[in-house]
């Protein structure tokens, strides 16, 4: 009997760490099943993804095992058994298409997450998340309770062992605190191929300019709104016959696709920050 695991690791570039990696997986009767690797030129950084399968259970004996092999190259290091899923939580508020779709992919085993809750500001999507057997919490927020929503959020995501936050369109800009807190565990689907049309009615432009493509950017969030590192995009091309309603109907299944694709890569382990850029291993 084996078990699989996941490791990713990123670290400054330099001679001998694949050998350091391999020889710690030898240690503990590892096979490697498929591995990937990049150097950031930008920011010198090594980046690499593993999966392999052991003998050895003990997901603590092995990260200690390569740990040890590997401290010389001050790592950042991943080990994660593989049929242990992430735990997501998923935003919304009233736009539904987004959470439609990944409740959907999750029920039927497409995305390999664990959903424990749905949080909203507002109760329109109630019934559909309680449909699918999962529990719905509404934090409505204003002004004035902005800040108490907020913290009350972040003891949800630590009450519910939360490794990543979907925003599936939530519309509402969060503070700067609460972007550092969950930095690099957050992501967002962007209704535009960034840089696009920002405000309100962003449909509405795109048709008064006459554009010819339609597309969406999930990104990780950060302070700076909507210019975080990007982790996948997605166009559709349109034509002058198209209406508003037409490019609407062709984003919502843009966002859809782009959203769920980040989601399922970040649950398996294949996007890796190098500061303000993305390496994912697809």
């Amino acid at each position: 009997m084996t078990t699989t695991y996941v490791l990713t690791l990123t670290c400054p570039d330099q001679r001998g760490i694949i050998h350091a990696i391999t020889g710690a997986l030898l240690e503990v009767g590892g096979n490697i099943l498929e591995q990937a690797q990049f150097t950031d030129a930008s920011s010198g950084l090594f980046c690499l993804r593993s999966r392999f399968e052991s003998p050895e259970d003990d997901v603590e004996v092995v990260t200690s095992v390569v740990d040890v092999g590997t401290h010389r190259f001050d790592p950042r290091i991943s080990i994660r058994k593989e049929r242990e899923h992430r735990r997501v939580l998923i935003m919304v508020s009233k736009y539904d298409h987004c959470l439609v779709d990944l409740l959907y992919r999750h029920e039927t085993g497409e995305l390999p997450v664990d959903i424990p809750a749905v949080v909203s500001n507002h109760e329109d999507c109630r019934e559909l998340v309680e449909r699918h057997g999962i529990r719905f919490i509404h934090l409505p927020v204003t002004d004035q309770t902005k800040a108490d929503q907020e913290a009350e959020l972040l003891r949800v995501v630590a009450d519910l062992r939360i490794d990543l936050v979907v925003l599936a369109r939530y519309m509402q800009v969060l503070s700067d605190g609460l972007c550092s807190e969950l930095s690099g565990r957050m992501i967002n689907i962007h209704h535009s191929f960034l840089p696009g049309f920002k405000g309100a009615k962003p449909y509405h432009q795109a048709y008064a300019r006459g554009v010819k493509l339609i597309g969406a950017t999930a990104h990780f969030v950060t302070a700076d709104l909507d210019e975080g590192p990007i982790i996948e995009q997605g166009v559709e091309r349109v034509s002058h016959a198209d209406t508003v309603d037409d490019l609407a109907q062709i984003g919502r299944d843009v966002e859809r696709m782009v959203l769920s694709r980040a989601v399922r890569w970040y649950a398996e382990d294949r996007i890796l920050l190098t500061g303000e850029r993305t390496v994912v291993f697809v």
